[in-house]
């Protein structure tokens, strides 16, 4: 076996410790945000035309388009704790206007429908830039394309490959960076080559884009109740219950936001898995250090390896650096010890510094972890329940942001019962295989990931269970 670059270039000791002496527990993201009035919990009955179940970003956006569709329509979002406290405020602010985890996943699953899949998700990227527009949502939007950069000698080929794809179906708008064209953009000796994806991914602050929705949902009538966790949903003759401890909705539909949360419907309960991803956010940098590594074009970027990293600037010129660890915990809990793993942490930072030498003194002012509903599709599923009057979305593994707003007009769709162009897609109309029980799923997830692993180090090359997963359509991703 061999080696990747970040166990060759490895950092002094002396810098990771010093990067997180004074490093706080605590998502940056929400850190960020003025201090809001707690919106009221649910008491007694609340009769609604539609309920939604989650107040991150799939909820949001599912009661903002709603009332866009009707106006007349009571919608009432109801939330266990805090609108966008979960995923929807910790992520990477990636948005990414694949619908299907990249176009390659795309294309070996729903190959007769990628290229309108994803013409339907750059429409889609559009539509949120202009929605963020519309509702004057200050959340940091910069449409400034993605850098997937090889650190590897193998990963070349894949670049090559990417390139070739692109140019077959006439894309002009990937680019194809040799090493010294990627070192000019962004200055890290790591980097080998890349493609600048430059049209397909925007940058966004996930804290102010979910508080975002959330004002502009409630000045389009929503009501929002928080601190009012959901316990079953109960069927009435021509409505739904949603039955929380202090009260009830009932509600003509309800539309099932919960994502990596326990679902409420039995059939989707073995449908996703938490995964737990950890970040790291730096100091601002200053005007020197920026310098320094150059980025100039403020690109996201992520590199290829199957264990990869994801990493961005803010606004205030922080660099947020997250990914390589994907943590499953046996029994499929959503519990706050797990977001606590220093081991992961050092790692990170470890890379951090082995991708930017030149930011050895930089500090990191933050640190926090959150769980992803990961499906084996590896992008969002969809279905219905309860006669047709219960509509669900799930299993974004990682690349919601965007996706999320797809899927609350495919929620719509199905709930009025009327074909359309998103309902009649194989996508959506087709569920994943689920995962399998304990302990076979710890089992599974864990060779797995022992195995992308391996396949790191070891030119890429997938071993037997790698392929036979493959070839199932089943998978987890790192």
């Amino acid at each position: 076996m061999g080696t990747t670059v970040f166990e060759r270039r490895r950092p002094p000791a002396a810098a990771i410790q010093r990067g997180l002496a004074d490093t706080q527990h605590s998502v940056f993201w929400l850190d960020d945000l003025p201090a809001t009035p707690a919106r009221p919990s649910l008491s007694g009955v609340v009769h609604a035309d539609l309920a939604i179940v989650g107040a991150g970003y799939t909820g949001l956006w599912t009661a903002l388009l709603a009332k866009r569709r009707d106006p007349s329509k009571r919608v009432v979002v109801v939330e266990a704790r805090t609108a966008g406290w979960a995923a929807s405020g910790r992520n990477g602010g990636f948005c990414e206007a694949s619908l299907t985890h990249g176009r390659e996943n795309g294309v070996t699953r729903w190959p007769d429908e990628i290229d309108q899949l994803d013409e339907m998700g750059l429409a889609n990227l559009d539509g949120m830039g202009e929605d963020i527009a519309s509702h004057g949502i200050d959340a940091d939007w910069e449409r400034v394309g993605a850098l997937s950069v090889a650190t590897e000698p193998h990963q070349l080929e894949w670049l090559d490959e990417w390139e070739q794809d692109a140019r077959s179906r006439g894309d002009e708008s990937l680019v194809r960076l040799d090493e010294t064209r990627v070192q000019a953009s962004v200055a890290s000796p790591t980097y080998l080559g890349a493609v600048w994806e430059t049209r397909t991914t925007a940058l966004v602050h996930p804290g102010k884009l979910a508080s975002g929705l959330a004002r502009a949902a409630e000045e389009a009538g929503v009501v929002i109740y928080e601190s009012s966790p959901v316990r079953s949903l109960d069927d009435a003759a021509d409505s739904i219950a949603v039955v929380t401890a202090g009260g009830r909705i009932v509600a003509s539909q309800v539309a099932l936001a919960t994502n990596v949360f326990p679902a409420l419907l039995k059939r989707a309960r073995l449908m996703t898995v938490p995964v737990y991803d950890y970040v790291l956010m730096t100091e601002p940098l200053s005007s020197e250090q920026l310098q320094a590594i150059g980025w100039n074009d403020r690109q996201g970027i992520g590199d290829l390896a199957n264990q990869f990293h994801y990493y961005r600037m803010s606004k205030d010129n922080r660099i947020l650096f997250g990914g390589y660890d994907a943590v499953y915990h046996y029994g499929r809990k959503v519990r706050s010890q797990y977001e606590n793993r220093p081991e992961t942490w050092q790692s990170l930072a470890s890379h951090f510094y082995t991708t930017f030498p030149q930011l050895e003194e930089v500090k990191f002012t933050h640190k926090w972890a959150g769980a992803i509903d990961t499906s084996t599709q590896f992008c969002a599923f969809f279905g219905t329940a309860r006669r047709g009057r219960v509509a669900y979305a799930a299993g974004f593994t990682g690349l919601g942001v965007t996706a999320t707003r797809f899927a609350g007009d495919v929620m719509l769709d199905l709930l009025s019962g009327e074909k359309t162009e998103r309902t009649e897609l194989e996508m959506v109309r087709k569920r994943p295989l689920p995962f399998p029980p304990e302990p076979a799923a710890a089992i599974g997830i864990n060779a797995t990931r022992w195995s992308l692993n391996r396949a790191d180090h070891n030119n890429g090359k997938r071993n037997l269970l790698l392929k036979t997963l493959d070839s199932l359509g089943l998978g987890f991703d790192s």
